[in-house]
């Protein structure tokens, strides 16, 4: 009996000195003994088997100084899980260069603009409202009728003489109109308006009004016009579409006699990111476009925005300014393709001596209309096409840069006349 009590002491002895010398567990190591699993209330076992999981290969974390900022310790990835997106660039590959990171951001900003412009394309109804109003009053009273007599006739001209389409082309509008009206049979007042409608619309659409640009030399788009009008405005809108469908841009400050005018297209220039070519003021604006070619073949630019002054400080005439600089741009390696008339909307029958002026000229290829949606009545359109022969290309909904749109006849009818 003796001998078991002895034997049992032992064994206690032998007991601590092991526990005195093993190492103590530490955290991490509990997967060797885990803890009883939790059910779904405090005090509630639940029956599911316990969860095994092997150690972390991390640092001890006894050795981690919680009060210390973090220096890299974290959850290291599963196999074939991706890192962490913090950690990527301590991977070791190789960092995109500067130019990459550009074209990377523009093409992001040019995706961003044209969602934008998408989603606030400008509407030509919601801008011609003032010219419309002009309009409703004449439309009102020509539907309320039941037949179409004189006074059909008088107020329709009376109403197109005031949306400034003009005496002559109201004549010639209204005498055609009255031969299809007499031919076709037309008695209902809402079918001679669809008449009237549809006959506008096919005289607008004569004439292609698509930007001329042909490849393999440095296109040059001249913008004549008088001061005011917004030719520089014109030229920085313009840039900015031009740039966005790939082409590369250099825009001349050709008037060198209005104050401020080349800074003003030196910030348009900036803004759209284009090369801008200036003179020294009231220096010779041939010289200034001549340059601005020249540095359009020798960067390979493809298009050069020449503005153009409005008027001289000096007693040289300014259409036979106009056209030397025309001839300077026609000089190799440029190709002048496009002559825009920039005109204000706003000044009706006088935008068409101004046009006439020009187009003697300079045979002017197009028509960019501004301020459209202001005090306009939109009727100069119709007389520019019909006396000049001109296609209006552009036309001016707004101050912001993407109100500069195409010219749609089919909208602007319907717009016009509601």
């Amino acid at each position: 009996m003796e001998v078991l009590i002895l034997l049992a002491a032992l064994l206690v002895f032998l007991a601590s000195l092991l526990a005195a010398y093993l190492p103590k567990s530490r955290p991490g190591d509990d997967w060797l003994d885990p803890p009883a699993p939790v059910g779904h209330g405090e005090g509630h076992g639940s029956s599911a088997p316990p969860t095994s999981l092997p150690p972390s290969a991390g640092p001890d974390l006894d050795d981690v100084d919680l009060n210390e900022p973090s220096s890299g310790v974290g959850i290291a990835p599963r196999p074939g899980e991706a890192p962490p997106a913090e950690d990527v660039a301590d991977l070791g590959g190789p960092e995109p260069d500067d130019a990459t990171v550009a074209e990377i951001e523009e093409a992001l900003a040019q995706a961003v603009e044209a969602e934008q412009a998408e989603a606030v394309k400008p509407r030509f109804r919601d801008r011609l409202a003032k010219a419309r109003s002009l309009l409703a009053g004449y439309v009102t009273s020509i539907l309320s009728r039941t037949t179409i007599d004189q006074d059909t006739w008088d107020e329709l001209e009376e109403a197109l003489i005031r949306a400034d389409v003009g005496v002559s082309t109201t004549t010639m509008v209204l005498d055609d109109l009255r031969a299809e009206v007499a031919e076709k049979g037309i008695t209902e007042p809402e079918a001679l308006m669809a008449q009237l409608k549809g006959d506008l619309k096919a005289r607008l659409a004569v004439g292609s009004r698509a930007l001329a640009f042909e490849p393999g030399a440095p296109n040059v788009w001249l913008f004549v016009g008088v001061n005011g009008v917004g030719k520089t405005t014109t030229i920085g809108k313009l840039g900015k579409r031009a740039k966005a469908d790939g082409h590369r841009v250099v825009m001349a400050a050709g008037d060198t006699f209005r104050a401020a005018a080349a800074e003003q297209l030196g910030v348009w220039a900036e803004r759209v990111g284009a090369d801008l070519v200036q003179g020294v003021e009231g220096g010779d604006p041939s010289s200034v476009i001549f340059d601005a070619v020249q540095r359009a073949a020798a960067r390979d630019a493809d298009l050069v925005l020449a503005d153009t002054a409005g008027r001289l400080h000096t007693k040289v005439n300014l259409m036979e300014q106009l056209r030397k600089v025309r001839r300077v741009a026609e000089k190799p390696p440029g190709r002048v393709t496009e002559v825009l008339l920039v005109l204000d909307a706003t000044t009706g029958q006088n935008g068409l001596a101004q046009a006439q002026q020009f187009t003697d000229a300079v045979e002017v290829t197009g028509v960019v209309l501004t301020k459209l949606d202001g005090s306009a009545r939109g009727g100069i359109v119709l007389a520019i096409q019909r006396e000049l022969g001109i296609p209006v290309k552009l036309v001016g909904l707004g101050e912001t840069v993407d109100d500069l749109v195409p010219f749609d006849p089919d909208e602007f009818v319907e717009a016009l006349f509601g």
